[in-house]
């Protein structure tokens, strides 16, 4: 039995409208404040942008205002809709009831959640700095604080849990890669940033064996030549500084500075032997980070160190250029001939120095190859092989074929990689 409204009725129509609003505009406050990052905020605080600073404040603890927004939403949307159905029932009697039910799921929805929600994914910084200081204040109105919080413990007594957040919450290494990949393809950053932003992260990981020159590619001096010649070795290896050592590689006593021996020859030295003119060497565990390595060599000023193993003995060289080429990449000057690490050949075949890091080899092929006791492609190879492979020789691994293109003595040289069928293909 349809009626006519009368002033209170109005006046309830007119809260049923206000309600729809505050739900809208919480409901976008909700996805707006859960989408943004604490990085995002804290940059639109540098930007000094109006709200940001409670922005902050929110994005950091989103546990503290999450339940009361989700609160005010559904007591409003609850007290909306059952007014809603009062209205219509005076006026449209029992069968106003059921229509109005129907028009309050797609008004509630349609105004109060896909609109406001779709504007806070679409344009999320303006709807957050938007939203913030009412959040803010809606937060710290004192019977929504303590509702919220009282049915917050209860729902974690009902889960068994004490209410502390993830502790992986936290943004992770993986994450902040995936975060590069994607700013890269949205064109935000260029490519070779993100390949910067990947080196610096992994930088942290990676220890002095996997940048190291090894044992057999090192150049020495023994300690018993003369300056004269020992200059005269240093000019044909190109190098500044090279290790000086008493009868074998495992016995270095010092490093010699060609300036060093320039300035010995020049004053009438060059009978000298060359130990008489060295400066003392640097040893570091081949386990070492780089990045505290490079921390060291440029607090205490030294550019080279002696890399040696658990039992002592000398496992290789490292040199600050071989840190900072793991940042930056290769660095070739004009005087420099070594082949390139990697060679694209024709049918998606590569032709890599067996020095190459696996994780590099993997990273160019798109696959994820095995990790061990071995950092480098010929590591590899030889771990697998159990001998010295002889050239032509191959494996299969995970769908690659790596052959021994070039062996020198007891060293591989570089290894041929070919996309291999997997059994069954």
């Amino acid at each position: 039995m349809s009626g006519r409204l009368g002033p209170g009725d109005w006046l309830l129509a007119a809260l049923v409208v206000v309600m729809l609003v505050a739900a809208a505009v919480l409901a976008l406050a909700e996805t707006s404040l859960v989408k943004t990052s604490k990085a995002r905020a804290l940059s639109l605080e540098d930007e000094g942008r109006r709200g940001a600073r409670q922005l902050v404040e929110l994005v950091e603890h989103p546990d503290q205002f999450l339940s009361a927004v989700l609160l005010v939403v559904l007591v409003c949307q609850l007290v909306s809709a059952t007014l809603i159905g009062v209205l219509a029932e005076r006026i449209f009697g029992a069968l106003g009831v059921a229509l109005a039910a129907l028009a309050e799921v797609i008004v509630i929805f349609v105004l109060a959640e896909a609109i406001p929600k779709n504007w806070a994914v679409r344009n999320p910084d303006r709807s957050a700095l938007f939203a913030a200081p009412l959040v803010s204040a809606v937060v710290r109105f004192p019977l929504v604080k303590w509702i919220s919080a009282g049915l917050l413990a209860l729902a974690n007594l009902m889960l068994g849990s004490g209410g502390a957040g993830d502790a992986g919450a936290g943004v992770t290494e993986s994450e902040l890669l995936a975060l590069a990949d994607v700013a890269m393809e949205e064109k935000v950053i260029a490519t070779e940033e993100r390949a910067l932003i990947h080196s610096i992260i992994e930088f942290g990981d990676t220890v002095v064996r996997e940048v190291m020159v090894p044992r057999p590619d090192m150049r020495a001096i023994d300690a018993g030549l003369r300056v004269s010649k020992a200059l005269e070795v240093a000019m044909e290896a190109g190098y500044s500084r090279l290790p000086v050592h008493k009868g074998n590689l495992d016995d270095i006593v010092g490093i010699a500075y060609a300036k060093d021996l320039f300035r010995a020859e020049h004053e009438g030295h060059g009978d000298d032997p060359v130990v008489d003119h060295v400066r003392g060497a640097r040893f570091v565990p081949e386990t070492k980070r780089v990045a505290s390595l490079m921390r060291e060599m440029q607090d205490q000023k030294f550019h080279l160190a002696v890399v040696v193993d658990e039992y002592g003995g000398t496992a290789g060289l490292v040199a600050l250029e071989d840190l900072i080429e793991e940042l930056v990449g290769e660095i070739v000057d004009e005087f420099d001939v070594e082949e390139p690490p990697v060679v694209r050949l024709r049918g998606g075949e590569l032709s890599v120095s067996a020095r190459l890091g696996v994780g590099e080899l993997s990273e160019a092929m798109g696959t994820e190859l095995p990790e061990g006791r071995w950092d480098t492609v010929g590591g590899l190879v030889f771990d697998v092989l159990g001998h010295v492979p002889v050239e032509g020789e191959s494996i299969v691994v995970d769908g690659l074929r790596l052959t021994a293109e070039r062996v020198q003595g007891s060293r591989i040289g570089r290894v041929r990689v070919t996309p291999a069928p997997l059994p069954g293909q």
